[in-house]
């Protein structure tokens, strides 16, 4: 007899590897949990997971229904395909600045995408009003959810239903530290809350891009930022309902001269081939470990695939443009 399994069944469990050169530069254990095997190819696709399971249940939407989400991309494109295995029809909204592999991505799942130009959070033209607008302006006889991933609590009690689980069972509670960045705040807060449940000496620690508010919100009790970052889908300047009540200890500002070199190390020694949001949490968690001492077990996210940014990542002219390294393999080009 064999066991019918979908897409909803095959987010998670994703496996809990030892990341050998960030743990032999600091005498630390540093594992990676590899989000990037989700079959949509991302953290996102557990927010989505448990943002639509929820709805359902909740009777705000049935199948036939339409999802209305503002993304950069990544929670889109795990909305998209759970949606289809769900009879959903899901319409998203995103900055025109996100990369072209995610846009292309979004499209060919069949997903109905409108962009619009980048604009701060405060702007009522940010993309995330614009959805909520949007979705606020549409009616259907089967419902329209509006997801809203950064202040749906789905999205980080998700996180507190599998992931934070699913490391504590791999490392057999035998963990000391959790770092990651904050986009919506659902994974660091989801796992945040539920490890601290457990013991409450685990140090949790944000790793902040240049241009977000959030390291500084952490270490200084108010939201400042400054600069800019290559990273997609991370990177905040304001408190969500995700982020609200999260177990947070301390925070690193990891500018983009110092994630990717990580980022080159993960995919040239590690063979991992990941976005720059895995190079900014690795730093992140590099930094923990530095500042915990030798001896200490560290988990951070591996969020996506590098797949999803090779127009930019791997551009030469990109890189040299913001002073930033190439791959060592790309150096003589």
């Amino acid at each position: 007899m064999t066991t019918r399994v979908d897409f909803l069944d095959a987010v998670g469990r994703t496996p809990l590897i030892r990341l050998r050169h960030a743990s032999e530069l600091t005498g630390c254990e540093i594992y990676g949990k590899c989000e990037f095997m989700n079959p949509g190819g991302s953290v996102k696709d557990r927010a989505a997971k448990y943002m639509l399971l929820d709805a359902l249940e909740a009777g705000l939407i049935e199948p036939g229904g339409v999802v209305v989400e503002g993304t950069a991309g990544n929670t889109g494109i795990g909305l998209t395909l759970a949606g289809n295995a769900l009879g959903l029809k899901t319409i998203i909204v995103m900055p025109e600045t996100q990369s072209e592999e995610k846009k292309s991505a979004l499209r060919g799942m069949g997903a109905d995408l409108r962009t619009f130009p980048a604009v701060p959070y405060r702007n009522p033209d940010n993309y995330v009003h614009q959805a909520r607008r949007l979705a606020e302006s549409l009616s259907d006889d089967h419902g329209v959810f509006y997801a809203n991933q950064w202040d749906n609590l789905s999205n980080r009690e998700g996180h507190m239903r599998s992931t934070a689980p699913e490391i504590w069972e791999q490392l057999a509670g035998r963990i000391d530290g959790f770092s990651c960045a904050v986009g919506t705040g659902g994974t660091l807060a989801g796992v945040s809350l539920w490890l601290k449940q457990k013991r409450s000496d685990i140090v949790i620690a944000a790793a902040d891009p240049d241009g977000a508010g959030i390291y500084s919100w952490i270490k200084h009790g108010e939201m400042r930022s400054s600069g800019s970052s290559i990273t997609e889908g991370i990177g905040q300047n304001r408190v969500t309902g995700n982020l609200e009540g999260a177990k947070i200890d301390d925070a690193f500002n990891i500018p983009d001269r110092e994630l990717v070199p990580v980022l080159w190390d993960l995919i040239g020694r590690e063979g991992l081939y990941l976005g720059a949001s895995s190079g900014i949490n690795v730093a992140g968690a590099i930094r923990l470990a530095r500042q915990m001492g030798p001896g200490h077990r560290i988990v951070t996210i591996l969020c996506d695939s590098a797949s999803r940014y090779e127009s930019r990542l791997f551009n030469p002219d990109f890189l040299r443009e913001r002073d930033l390294p190439l791959p060592p393999w790309l150096s003589t080009v």
